[in-house]
């Protein structure tokens, strides 16, 4: 009971209802699935839960987590809170070469994925675009080609069961002479278009709009607001596939950082129909350790710091510890999970008021009342 539903019900389900889906990565603790599902259950907020493949794979990812352990993480607190509308999300399943090997290594992942429960997957393989190509098709090739074969694969796995499907086109945070690379809307056209030829039908298409993952930061590495994406950019995306007659909605990547009012005022909500939230909870655990487990904090600024200083000269610490504090998820596992009981009632309280705000502003509010009807 209260096992993630099938990501297509949810997408499908709320691609017209002018509402956002939060996606949430819950890497850092139990704390903070608990808190976001208790608001999902107390706002009726459809969620998803998503973790990325360089976080956890079948390797183990700097996480610490395999897909099993994250899966099984997330249904514990599903089941603790009673919460039944949410999906589990293969976040950026990442293909960078494209060759036998790479497809071979993401198959294996995909399994894992399948294997621990899964229910929606996002395949990137928007690296693999040829700059020297004749044309779109042509630049966009690669992409459509690998992104067919591993959709066609998870099809394949899942016999028959339904799952949701998240493709893209633009290397999200790319930046080159110019500036961010932005997606075209020529370019959404052609892929999906290209995919749907396959017999491939995303529900959702993740799209570079101007931001990038994590905590952002100005030249002198002070932390900064995420302000940068492209909204008239991402409402034409939007309007091109509309009027193709997709009913592939965008997914939005980046939202850390990003001022909430923004969203709740000029978010494009029904154009955008999945909005990923992940360093955020990350930032908002560590935050929390200065207070109630601050020689833990301490020790985690210590460890970044030593261990990631080296390899970035002429970044400030706070850039570094920034961009590079996730990766203490797997030497500090036990203290972190550790945590004693004040200091986890509070975690989960801070999760559960900060994830009703982001409910808010996605206008999420009894979405989970339509999916579960269109689920019977």
């Amino acid at each position: 009971m209260y096992e993630p539903i099938p990501g297509d019900v949810m997408f499908r389900s709320l691609k017209d209802r002018g509402a956002i889906i939060l996606a949430a990565n819950a890497r850092i603790t139990a704390g903070v699935a608990e808190g976001i599902f208790r608001a999902a259950k107390d706002t009726d907020s459809a969620v998803m839960f998503e973790i990325a493949r360089s976080e956890c794979n079948q390797d183990v990812g700097y996480t610490g987590f395999t897909p099993a352990d994250y899966a099984k993480h997330c249904l514990e607190a599903a089941q603790k809170v009673g919460f039944d509308m949410w999906a589990l999300h293969a976040d950026h399943i990442t293909v960078k070469k494209g060759d036998s090997e790479d497809i071979a290594k993401t198959k294996e992942l995909i399994d894992h994925q399948i294997d621990a429960n899964f229910t929606s997957f996002a395949i990137d393989a928007s690296h693999l675009f040829n700059f020297e190509g004749g044309d779109l098709r042509e630049e966009l090739a690669l992409n459509i080609d690998v992104t067919t074969e591993l959709a066609k694969y998870i099809e394949s796995r899942m016999s028959g069961k339904p799952f949701g499907l998240e493709v893209e086109v633009g290397e999200i945070g790319k930046e080159d002479t110019h500036g961010k690379v932005v997606t075209r809307p020529e370019e959404a056209v052609t892929f999906i278009k290209a995919l749907n030829e396959n017999d491939i039908h995303p529900q959702v298409l993740a799209i570079a709009n101007g931001t990038a993952h994590g905590n952002v930061y100005d030249e002198h590495g002070n932390m900064i607001e995420q302000v940068s994406i492209d909204i008239a950019q991402t409402k034409a995306v939007a309007k091109a596939l509309r009027d193709m007659g997709s009913d592939v909605r965008i997914a939005q990547h980046g939202i850390t950082g990003t001022p909430r009012d923004l969203i709740n005022t000029f978010f494009p909500k029904g154009d955008i129909i999945k909005g990923n939230v992940a360093t955020f909870w990350q930032n908002m655990v560590m935050d929390l350790f200065k207070v109630y487990d601050p020689q833990l904090y301490h020790d985690i600024w210590d460890w970044t710091i030593d261990n990631y200083k080296p390899k970035n000269p002429g970044k400030t610490d706070n850039e570094i510890w920034g961009k590079n504090v996730k990766q203490v998820l797997k030497p500090f596992y036990d203290r972190i999970y550790g945590m004693n009981d004040d200091t986890l009632a509070t975690l989960e309280a801070l999760a559960y008021a900060e994830a009703r705000v982001f409910f808010k502003c996605f206008s999420s509010g009894g979405t989970a009342s339509i999916v579960r009807q269109a689920m019977g």
